[in-house]
């Protein structure tokens, strides 16, 4: 189990998993509440299980241990994942969790096309066949 553990796979197929299940929990949810104050509660609970989180396993860094690049860049994600929420809580309340989901996941399209235009990240043919397909496939879902 240890090398399942240490392996980027692992934890890739963990958050899909995690994040199919947040769509299904979400559309459930956000049916009787307005988008905006669902992404509001989300985000609370996230703190809520965090704080322990970082407590229990002595995780926790000061500010100041940080770089402002660090920092800067966190904060830029931060704002970026609240914006995401914020329109995936929208989309669901919108469309159907199997529709919306699979456009959600054109981030994987977007990541690879910016890691390779901005941080040098190289994908094989295989590698940019399998985000085509991604794009297609999401495409197919959203219009059928």
């Amino acid at each position: 189990m240890q090398a399942y553990t240490n392996s980027w796979q692992f934890w890739a197929l963990l958050a899909a998993v995690f994040a199919a299940m947040t769509a299904i929990f979400a559309k459930i949810g956000v049916e009787n509440v307005n988008s905006n104050f669902a992404t509001f509660l989300r985000t609370l609970v996230v703190i809520a299980a965090f704080v322990p989180l970082l407590w229990f396993t002595g995780e926790y860094h000061g500010l100041s241990s940080l770089s402002s690049k660090t920092i800067i860049f966190l904060v830029l994600s931060g704002l970026a994942t609240g914006a995401s929420w914020i329109c995936y809580f929208r989309a669901l309340q919108l469309g159907q969790a199997g529709q919306v989901a699979p456009v959600d996941k054109m981030s994987v399209v977007f990541v690879a096309i910016i890691g390779a235009l901005f941080l040098g990240e190289r994908l094989s043919v295989m590698g940019w066949s399998g985000v085509a397909l991604i794009a297609g496939g999401a495409v197919l879902v959203a219009v059928g």
